[in-house]
């Protein structure tokens, strides 16, 4: 059978990895009815649908995953040999795509134990606020928050998480500890909005304990979780802390729990093997690290 052209190719790769054809249009500078069109003709051409289309929106069926997997590989070695023929990244890096707020408070403290078992492994870490699908960079293994949109990298395993409220010991001196998740409510609550929130918020946070929340609560919003935590520590209100992040924080005395309440989140974070088919030679050896540190 012969190749589908190209150009048909590299819309169907954006819209897999994106599960949509407005953000593949968007990302491609087209059109959403020329990406559409572009797809259906490439489901013409080799006689299976790639996309189911229900309600406004597209998923990958079976074989549009499959395919969407190897097109995505090929491409991701396209652009790193050309990153490395163009000297923006060396042949023997492992690279490490993780998001800001675990690469700054949970990576950062552990990964001196990764070099000692490892040593000469030449590791980079790149951080981010945005999700795979969003990423420019190539990576070996990547860690996200659970639901964010992760395209056609390879889910290696999961890791749990709490959710409980921080802040600074200040801001509750004086008042008896523990309080009720409605205590809280006299404090800003300080909150970490992006769209869609691919995060738990306030609202969910409180239906989760069986709290009540109510509809205009003392409420400010950050765009950075990093900015969030910040401004708890500096005692301008209450933030939803998820342990990972918060534990070193906290055994400094910098945030206290000042609620007992928390929500179990048995799936919080996921690592994912890069599309690549020739991946760093160790990056098996950094996703059995992970874990490690992850289920220690």
């Amino acid at each position: 059978m012969s190749l589908p052209p190209l150009t048909r190719l590299r819309p169907f790769e954006a819209a897999a990895r994106h599960e949509s054809f407005s953000l593949a249009a968007a990302e491609l500078g087209m059109t959403q009815t020329a990406i559409s069109k572009q797809i259906a003709a490439l489901e013409r051409e080799i006689g299976v649908p790639l996309f189911e289309r229900r309600n406004r929106a597209v998923f990958l069926t079976e074989a549009g995953t499959r395919l969407g997997r190897v097109v995505s590989g090929a491409l991701s070695e396209i652009t790193e040999e050309l990153a490395i023929l163009q000297g923006q990244r060396r042949g023997g890096e492992l690279v490490l795509h993780c998001q800001l707020c675990e690469a700054f408070y949970w990576l950062m403290p552990r990964l001196s134990r990764f070099h000692e078992r490892h040593p000469g492994t030449e590791l980079r870490v790149v951080s981010s606020l945005v999700p795979l699908t969003e990423s420019q960079e190539t990576f070996d293994v990547a860690m996200q928050t659970t639901g964010r949109p992760s395209g056609s990298a390879r889910l290696m395993f999961t890791a749990s998480d709490e959710i409980f409220p921080v802040c600074a010991p200040e801001l509750v001196a004086g008042r008896a500890l523990p309080l009720a998740p409605r205590d809280l409510l006299a404090f800003p609550l300080l909150a970490h909005r992006v769209a869609p929130q691919d995060w738990m918020d306030w609202q969910d946070w409180f239906s989760r304990v069986g709290a009540e929340m109510p509809g205009r609560p003392k409420l400010t919003a950050f765009d950075s979780y990093p900015l969030a935590l910040q401004a708890a520590v500096s005692g301008q209100g209450v933030a939803l802390g998820w342990r990972r992040t918060t534990e070193g924080m906290i055994a400094e005395g910098k945030l206290i729990r000042p609620c007992e309440a928390e929500v179990a989140r048995p799936a919080e974070l996921s690592v994912f093997r890069g599309t690549a088919r020739h991946l760093h030679p160790k990056a098996e050896q950094l996703v059995a690290w992970l874990r490690g540190e992850l289920d220690a």
